[in-house]
């Protein structure tokens, strides 16, 4: 036998599947391979994608009750508004005149003396 033809055999044998650019799969074709990995790229974008419309929808759901709280919320401060507005004007007409202002200031006393000794006695 020839030598050289051996070498080359023996090369061809070692190397075999390698190509310029890198390891050619014995089974497979470059375009085979690249279109799966562009179906399990494919698939990956799809789990994302239906995750962001999960985490969207949940996101929607929870600004629409945040909504309905803020609106309630809305409601009573009015309402309390209106309350506070009548009370005040009570307030006004107790200060006019002088013997209800000893009255108030005799009421008002007492609150705070018995707001001293609760704290005091706590």
């Amino acid at each position: 036998m020839n030598p050289r033809r051996d070498t080359r055999n023996s090369r061809a044998a070692l190397f075999d599947g390698i190509e310029e650019g890198g390891i050619r799969a014995s089974s497979y074709t470059s375009h085979e391979i690249n279109e799966h990995e562009n179906e399990r790229a494919i698939d990956g974008l799809q789990d994302r994608v239906t995750l962001l419309k999960r985490l969207s929808g949940d996101i929607h759901e929870e600004v629409e009750s945040h909504n309905r709280m803020l609106d309630r919320m809305g409601n009573d401060m009015d309402s309390s508004r209106g309350v506070l507005s009548g009370t005040m004007d009570r307030f006004k007409t107790v200060f006019e005149t002088k013997s209800s202002r000893r009255i108030f200031t005799l009421v008002a006393s007492f609150v705070v003396l018995f707001l001293v000794v609760y704290y005091l006695t706590k």
